[in-house]
């Protein structure tokens, strides 16, 4: 099969592939293209493209981004990348080989993720009771952040929830992540009792919006923007309001925070990784077992802190 006559038509052949073969998620298509066409981009300054390009150009891209100061984990995510693309070129027979395929990439350092303590999840909680221009926005990010706390959703899966899946008092809700993989996650009495007064208020601001002739939204949380829900980065905004209201050092906390918080409470509360890992959605157990070492450290510095033996003599 002949190759694309330009870079911009290799990239966007592979993202289509992704999303329509493999159903890769919106932000990771994103991320695909912003690499690849970086890497196109220099290719083009080093007078190659994806056709003519060797492992000698591929290496010699990653050490001009090791040269300007980019994190592993942002150099490994763009060889991969640039392996994927390869691969599917190879795949449609673009190319008779894989020029990337035998370089190792500089690995993901393994930081552990940051999290927070049980009294902090209740100073975020009570902050969003009291937080917003009007009760209508105190009980809607009451229940954003109860629904985030208690299934340790990802915020995009938060934000785009469906409000057909909140209907009739749900024990469970059904959400659709990474994918497009379905899961089930169990719903914690006070985030019931939140998600029930805020689809009364949202349900009586819609019926409002159809007598005026307004369509009505399909999602929980609906918005005026072009996606027609809350967006991440308002949400992100929003969680750094309540951090400073709450008290709480909004370095400390990110959305994802929540959903390290919801793994590590329920690790220390006893639940075991397997079922963690369905609530979570991870594919690979692996991925959550890094909360044990977040459990193992905590009670490091536990000890650290309070055994009459850790203390120097004076």
């Amino acid at each position: 099969m002949t190759a694309p006559q330009t870079q911009d038509l290799w990239i966007s052949s592979f993202l289509e592939a992704q999303a329509a073969e493999l159903g890769a998620a919106t932000n990771t298509l994103l991320a695909y293209g912003r690499d690849l066409q970086d890497f196109s981009a220099w290719l083009i300054r080093k007078k190659f493209d994806f056709a003519r390009a060797e492992r000698d150009q591929v290496e010699a891209y990653l050490i001009a981004c090791d040269a300007e100061g980019l994190s592993r984990a942002t150099r490994a995510r763009r060889l991969s990348a640039i392996k994927q693309i390869y691969r599917f070129a190879f795949e449609e027979g673009w190319r008779s080989d894989n020029p990337a395929i035998q370089i190792r990439g500089p690995g993901r350092q393994k930081s552990l993720p940051k999290t927070l303590e049980v009294v902090e999840v209740d100073r975020l909680l009570a902050a969003a009771r009291e937080t917003g221009r009007g009760k209508a926005d105190r009980v809607r990010n009451t229940c954003l952040m109860e629904l985030l706390y208690a299934t340790g959703m990802r915020v995009t899966e938060l934000v785009s929830l469906p409000v057909s899946a909140a209907r009739g008092d749900p024990r469970m809700l059904l959400i659709r992540g990474k994918g497009g993989k379905e899961r089930m996650v169990p719903l914690s009495p006070p985030a019931r009792d939140a998600l029930a007064v805020w689809l009364t208020l949202r349900d009586e601001a819609e019926d409002l919006g159809a007598t005026k002739g307004k369509p009505r939204s399909l999602f929980l949380f609906p918005s005026r923007g072009k996606l027609g829900h809350l967006t991440r980065h308002r949400f992100y905004l929003l969680i750094k309001e309540l951090a400073v209201a709450g008290g709480v050092s909004p370095a400390k906390v990110t959305p994802h925070t929540l959903r390290h918080a919801f793994a590590t409470h329920l690790l220390a509360n006893g639940a075991d990784l397997r079922s963690i890992q369905t609530l979570l959605g991870h594919a690979d157990v692996a991925t959550t077992e890094i909360y044990t070492h977040v459990l193992d450290e905590r009670l490091a510095e536990l000890v650290l802190d309070h055994h009459p033996l850790s203390k120097k003599p004076r």
